[in-house]
């Protein structure tokens, strides 16, 4: 029998390394994507993120035709079978609000990155309170007291981070309008989005059919492509002719739009092989230690430093998000009635 590859404990450190490298590179990749077709007044925010889930369509497409996902190789193990998943019509469109959630928070994250990279990465740690809200809403699933407790956290450190202090030394609100108004879309919309997966999944049929989270995760994808382009055409078709032309001869549009699709599908592969195996402390963590390293990365390529309030501010947030991903743990907040 062939070795697979690196022991799991080589694997899951290398997992943890690329799935943070990768997400850093999609950010920067992303960046640079906005930046050749004109920037956030461009009139082309759309376009990008749209043929970035483009790019993702044609990536899951093609491991479905070679029936392998090679992503394991960044663990130094071998690539994993991926058939073509036999879901049904129904199955499928009972897939489509998972893809139009999915889709949303990705559009809205590259509006709000665009806007401003740094601060859209701030109020993207906002993501706890629109979770909060929606789950109890929506789906029926609301957070314990003790995670109640640490909303205020949160929205306190975006609120802060939001602040200013003028030459007399007085405080004023000052922020990129893009990146507060489209961060907290893209984090209503992943709210939603963790609301549809948990729910179609929860059907087991559904599941089986799939065949794991890997065929979940690439017709997510294309769902969410498809979705997009109407979208795209209606908002900003009058510039389509624009950019296909630009995108035809500039080679920094076309290096940086594939490379930002791919990061974006790889990296969130990665974060489900790094996530699934770990407890519930270790993945928040994780994510916690992901938002600064992202943060402190884009300062560094963008050139642009985080005011003090912004260092501040961010720093409350991000550990009010880890506290509420924690504290149900630590004070005994999921303590379960047994049943009769």
């Amino acid at each position: 029998m062939a070795s697979k590859g690196a022991p799991d404990s080589v694997a899951l450190i290398l997992f943890f390394v690329f799935w943070y490298a990768l997400n850093m590179k999609y950010n920067e990749y992303n960046t640079a994507a906005l930046s050749a077709v004109g920037g956030k007044t461009s009139g082309l925010t759309m376009t990008v993120a749209t043929m970035q889930l483009g790019v993702c369509a044609v990536y899951a497409v093609i491991m479905w035709v070679i029936k392998l996902n090679p992503a394991k190789v960044f663990g130094l193990q071998a690539p994993e079978k991926q058939d073509t998943p036999k879901i049904t019509k129904a199955d499928l469109i009972k897939s489509i609000p998972l893809g139009f959630c999915s889709a949303g928070a990705h559009a809205a994250t590259v509006f709000a990155l665009g806007g401003d990279p740094l601060f859209g990465q701030i109020v993207k740690a906002a993501e706890p309170v629109l979770a909060a809200i929606v789950g109890t809403i929506f789906y029926a699933k609301a957070p314990s007291f003790y995670k109640v407790c640490c909303l205020p956290i949160i929205v306190g450190g975006v609120a802060f981070a939001s602040l200013k202090k003028g030459d007399d030394g007085s405080y004023s609100l000052k922020f990129d309008a893009t990146a507060l108004i489209f961060g907290m879309l893209a984090n209503a919309f992943a709210a939603f989005k963790g609301g549809e997966n948990s729910k179609l999944m929860s059907d087991k049929g559904v599941a089986e059919r799939y065949g794991g989270v890997g065929n979940q995760f690439a017709v997510t994808q294309i769902v969410g492509f498809i979705i997009l382009l109407p979208i795209m055409y209606a908002t900003e078709g009058n510039m389509a002719s624009t950019f296909f032309d630009k995108l035809k001869t500039d080679s920094a549009l076309q290096f940086n739009l594939v490379m930002s699709g791919l990061a974006f599908y790889i990296y969130n592969e990665l974060a489900t092989y790094t996530l699934k195996v770990t407890g519930a402390v270790t993945a928040s963590v994780a994510n916690t230690a992901k938002r600064v390293i992202v943060m402190v990365y884009m300062a560094a390529v963008t050139g642009k430093a985080l005011t003090n309030e912004q260092k501040i501010g961010s720093g409350i947030a991000i550990s009010g998000v880890l506290l509420y991903s924690l504290i149900d743990d630590l004070l005994g907040g999921k303590k379960k009635t047994k049943k009769a």
